[in-house]
């Protein structure tokens, strides 16, 4: 079957970039800290935007943000903030450019109390990722009780652009829920990756 012929989730439509992220990347299950703090910091830029625009830039951020290198971006001064904020690559809003170096800062005491980010982010889901079986788009929620806990964490901790809504699709982007539609062909791919994982977890 050609890879446009295949049933995909409503939002992807026919998109190239949609259909590669949705295809290779959209809910499967990520445990790398340097994966998770890249979502985090796009989820956060995308507030107020489309995610197409967030995917359009991704090169850009990725260059801009030393390949989502959290100590690195941690260590961001006066003279990388006016650098980003002068890159057309990325969304240049202060408030956002200011949040993601903060975010980075407090991404790496996470760390250091859990051990992981991924540690501590699995932990709200109990370490299995949430099998939605959606039958609809119009049944995936904007926000769930696991993102409003996350959110509430995460904003107690000093992190900014961390909503509900943004939290629940940052866990929806790496996997801590897997949202793919049941007439969509990932679903099923995504679930056995989420059932196959978790006890292979390198620590």
């Amino acid at each position: 079957m050609r890879v446009r012929d295949k049933r995909r989730c409503a939002w992807v439509a026919d998109d190239p970039l949609r259909i590669a992220y949705h295809d290779r990347e959209w809910g499967v299950p990520a445990y790398d800290d340097r994966v998770l703090f890249e979502f985090l910091l796009l989820e956060g830029a995308q507030a107020g935007l489309s995610w197409d625009t967030i995917l359009r830039k991704r090169d850009g951020y990725r260059r801009a943000y030393h390949r989502f290198n959290p100590r690195r971006v941690a260590k961001y001064d006066a003279q990388d903030r006016a650098r980003l904020l002068a890159d057309p690559g990325i969304v240049r809003n202060r408030s956002k450019v200011a949040a993601s170096i903060q975010n980075a800062q407090v991404f790496l005491e996470v760390q250091r109390e859990f051990g992981s980010f991924d540690r501590y982010l699995w932990g709200f889901v109990g370490d299995q990722p949430i099998q939605g079986k959606r039958c609809t788009a119009k049944e995936v929620p904007a926000r769930t009780p696991e993102s409003d806990a996350l959110s509430k964490d995460l904003r107690r901790r000093g992190f900014k652009f961390v909503g509900s809504t943004i939290c629940y699709a940052f866990m929806q982007a790496v996997g801590v829920v897997n949202d793919h539609t049941q007439d969509c062909f990932r679903a099923r791919e995504v679930r056995s990756l989420g059932q196959a994982t978790p006890g292979k977890r390198a620590r």
